[in-house]
């Protein structure tokens, strides 16, 4: 007897890779147009540094209160069905905050928009180890990142043309979303739809193991690093490298570019050498460019220096977070947002630090201890299995 139901032909694991690879740089665009239009938004609100400050602060926020509820979202509906409904959130907020007219509105725009991100963050890096165990656990997790960082170059340059032909927030944003919509339109179908250890009863609470711990260590003191290089590579380049205002921002170009060109190259390099290698040669990197930078506080030797801390940095959360997905005590969404929590406080928590050293001292005195964070980088990674 013949059937008549059709079969769905399966999906091919590179047309997994590509529609998580595209939800990454998707996400990427979106969180960097937000950070080229803050200025715009100051300017149009009539606010002050302070005041932005204390706005700013509304998107952390919203993903430190997302961060327990996420990870039990994910285990429980699975990481596809999280992803998308959090991409869907991430564009309505991006556009609600576009045409926020006071602080009112745009604040818990802000606090929706990290919401969002966080729910995209942990969903789709689950995606991403999905995909990963599909290629039999090669190393791929950076590549994604990697697309993450490069959407933040795309963004930055669309954000410039925008500012530069006065098209307002709003439209901008909104043209952003329907390029999110488009994109999500076509990758849905493709994404991973079964994640390994879904558990429709797993608490909302879970204590990590002693593995799960280290990979958060590793994660926190990565992420001060990376942390500090975003808020203060422009104010080091200014006050202590004392560089003339065209050059004020090569130090972050210089790290940005050499973080996206790593992430792209670093999943070869774990192949060959294995993921602590990789790890522990990366704090190293980070460590001595950021030295170079202390010790030698000179154009030329600084930017040569950003340059290593870029590439220093690049690989280590990718691979931390490739392993925390392959975790046996607990699901990979869990999993992940347990070493995720504990490495997004190292990312808040590196940049006020390195403003209270640096107003207690000097920022070569702060620069020098992210440089320490860097060699602990190596330390914990000796000590855990990743």
């Amino acid at each position: 007897m013949i059937s008549l139901t059709a079969t769905a032909p399966p999906i091919s694991r590179k047309a997994h890779r590509l529609a998580v690879g595209v939800l990454f740089f998707l996400l990427g665009l979106c969180f960097a147009s937000w950070a080229s239009r803050i200025p715009s938004v100051q300017q149009r609100m009539g606010i002050s540094e302070a005041e932005l400050g204390l706005v700013l602060l509304a998107l952390p926020l919203g993903q430190l209160l997302s961060l327990p509820a996420t990870g039990w979202l994910v285990a429980k509906e699975g990481s596809r069905k999280v992803v998308l409904w959090g991409v869907v959130l991430y564009a309505t907020a991006l556009v609600a905050a576009g045409w926020a007219s006071n602080l009112y509105q745009l604040i818990p725009c802000l606090v929706l928009f990290g919401v969002g991100g966080n729910l995209t963050n942990i969903s789709v890096n689950t995606q991403a180890v999905g995909v990963e165990r599909l290629y039999k656990h090669k190393p791929i997790m950076a590549s994604f990142h990697g697309l993450w960082s490069l959407a933040g170059f795309v963004a930055a340059a669309v954000g410039s043309f925008m500012i530069g032909h006065a098209v307002p927030p709003g439209v901008h944003f909104l043209l952003i979303a329907l390029l999110m919509g488009a994109g999500l339109a076509v990758s849905a179908g493709y994404t991973v739809r079964q994640d390994a250890g879904v558990d429709p009863d797993q608490p909302i609470f879970v204590k990590p193991d002693k593995e799960l711990l280290g990979l958060g260590a590793i994660a926190f003191c990565a992420l001060i690093c990376e942390g500090a290089m975003f808020d203060w590579s422009g104010v080091y380049f200014k006050k202590v490298i004392q560089a003339d205002k065209d050059w004020v921002g090569a130090g972050y170009v210089a790290f940005m570019s050499t973080m996206a060109l790593g992430r792209f190259g670093a999943d070869k390099l774990a192949e060959r050498l294995g993921a602590r290698r990789v790890i522990q040669l990366s704090g190293l990197l980070t460590a001595t460019g950021l030295l170079i930078a202390v010790l030698l506080p000179m154009l030329g030797t600084a930017l040569f220096g950003f340059f290593l801390v870029g590439f220093g940095t690049s690989a280590v959360v990718p691979l931390v977070y490739s392993a925390a997905g392959r975790s046996t005590h607990m699901s990979a969404g869990m999993a992940l947002t347990s070493v995720s929590t504990i490495g997004f406080l190292g990312f808040l928590l590196g940049p006020p630090i390195i403003g209270l050293v640096a107003g207690a001292t000097n920022l070569r005195v702060s620069f020098a201890l992210i440089a320490v964070m860097g060699l602990c980088v190596s330390a914990v990674a000796s000590r855990v299995r990743v």
